[in-house]
């Protein structure tokens, strides 16, 4: 008789499963907050075109600073934060492979070969006589079972889908926290080369205030000026030279802060001394409607509001009854030599159906789980979009702001100079007393102190504009749901956003 493998039943209606219906609401994106046509913060800057309406590839370049340019590359490959953030991707993207396994059928093999003895209490003489001797027996058993569980009503789908759209929300996260420490990068590099100035700025101020207390003090000895002129002037010195100290220690933490960021040890990490003397470049701000796909932190909170609402479709195929195709098939025999023939062969199929009569509403609160979950992703997304064009707008004002002001302070820095002069010339002819000199020189070196704070707050700020403008970034490096499991494409997508 002609064996019939009971897969050959199975197969052809396998494929039925997969196009079975979906429970559970298809994603559309939310809608988000209209930001207008142009930011309010740009004031007169002329519009950019489309074609230059954004920053490409490596954004930091736009400062053309080779030395920054070094320090970024380094961040990519040795930061640890990022190489944290790229596993937790591989993770979720391994996660969609072992949920889209669910969609296939579970094969199992377990061969067994075994040797028994029946107790001899059990094993009787055929008529009824004594007891004779138990039986030996081998059985050689070679099984292939089988299990499917019918996505009917899509459950499998819908995970899957969860899934892969958490895979990605997880990518954007990386990206995400990758601009997050270059930005920061460059915002303790620009602070460094601040303290920098404000060093050299310094230095000089105390080699000048230390010709005046040596001029006072000769003047003190020929009997023209005061003991106490003197002591101000000690006092103007030594309060100069601790400002010079401590500048000293924020540029160390400054230090420190880089060489973390780009994995290194702080004690073997230094960086020259060089003062700040750069103004913020032109950055293309581009129309606020393109931020949506610019900023990671959007594109992943998006993709949680789909992964969300994925999971509704998750919760509510519970309601339904669960289809397990399930069979066996194999070779089975007490010798081994007759394992293979056809004598030996078995098998069996069968269907099982599982419904859930009673749960006290756990399916029903499962849902509603869900569906709140949902709600709150969407209210996250809408936030994170808002936050983003307040970011944008923060920043653009910021640096209107600091320019006006610093073109203010220069002219401060230029008038405090002259008062300067002035008083010193009339101290020295001796019309003027010491008083006057010193609240010239503590005016003065105040607002030369705030002219550098001032050039140092536009470069921070002008990388915290590029940084809510999403740096180079764009939604296209997200993988594709479909390809995220897929560790070569994973890899590929974590390499595109190295560069």
């Amino acid at each position: 008789m002609k064996t019939i493998c009971p897969w050959c039943f199975l197969l052809p209606i396998v494929p039925l499963f997969f196009s079975g219906c979906m429970v559970g609401p298809d994603y559309t994106l939310p809608s988000s907050p209209d930001p207008g046509s142009t930011y309010k913060g740009m004031g007169d800057w002329k519009q950019s075109q489309p074609k230059d309406a954004v920053i490409r590839g490596k954004w930091w370049e736009i400062y053309h600073d080779p030395e920054l340019n070094k320090l970024e590359e380094q961040v990519n490959i040795s930061n640890q934060n990022i190489l944290q953030a790229e596993a937790l991707f591989r993770e979720a993207a391994a996660t969609v492979k072992v949920s889209r396994a669910g969609l296939f059928p579970t094969l199992t093999a377990n061969p067994t070969y075994t040797e028994s003895q029946a107790s001899q209490n059990l094993v009787t003489h055929p008529n009824g006589g004594q007891h004779q001797g138990a039986v030996t027996q081998s059985l050689y058993n070679l099984p292939l079972e089988g299990s499917y569980l019918a996505d009917v009503w899509g459950a499998v789908r819908r995970q899957v889908e969860a899934n892969s759209s958490t895979a990605q929300a997880s990518f954007a996260d990386l990206e995400n926290a990758r601009l997050s420490f270059q930005a920061t990068l460059a915002e303790d590099y620009f602070s460094l080369h601040g303290l920098d100035a404000q060093e050299d700025l310094l230095k000089t101020t105390v080699a000048s205030f230390e010709k005046f207390l040596e001029l006072t003090t000769n003047r003190y000895n020929g009997g023209i000026s005061s003991k106490a002129d003197v002591a101000q002037a000690k006092t103007q010195l030594d309060t100069t030279k601790a400002q010079l100290i401590d500048v000293g220690v924020q540029r160390a933490q400054f230090e420190h802060a880089i060489a973390t960021l780009i994995g290194k040890p702080a004690t073997v990490f230094s960086m020259n001394n060089v003062a700040l003397t750069a103004t913020p470049p032109k950055i293309p701000v581009g129309i606020p409607s393109t931020l949506l796909e610019r900023r990671p932190d959007i594109a992943g909170a998006e993709r949680r509001v789909a992964s969300a609402n994925a999971s509704i479709g998750v919760a509510t195929a519970a309601y339904y009854p669960s289809i397990t195709l399930s069979g066996s098939t194999g070779l089975e025999a007490i010798k081994l030599s007759e394992l293979f023939s056809g004598p030996s062969f078995f098998w069996s199929v069968g269907p099982a159906l599982a419904q859930t009569i009673f749960d006290a509403g756990k399916t029903h609160g499962q849902v509603q789980e869900a569906r709140a979950n949902y709600d709150a992703t969407v209210a996250a997304y809408r936030q994170t979009v808002l936050t983003a064009f307040q970011q944008v707008e923060d920043d653009l004002s910021g640096l209107h702001i600091l320019a006006d002001e610093a073109a203010a302070e220069d002219e401060a820095v230029k008038s405090a100079q002259q008062s300067l002069d002035i008083s010193t010339n009339q101290y020295k002819a001796g019309t003027q007393d010491y008083l006057t000199v010193i609240t010239a020189q503590t005016v003065a070196l105040n607002d030369e102190v705030v002219a550098v704070s001032i050039r140092t707050r536009r470069m921070t700020t002008s990388v915290l504009l590029i940084e809510a403008l999403g740096g180079g970034w764009d939604a296209s490096r997200l993988p594709t749901p479909h390809g995220v499991s897929n560790v070569s494409q994973a890899d590929d997508q974590i390499a595109k956003g190295k560069k």
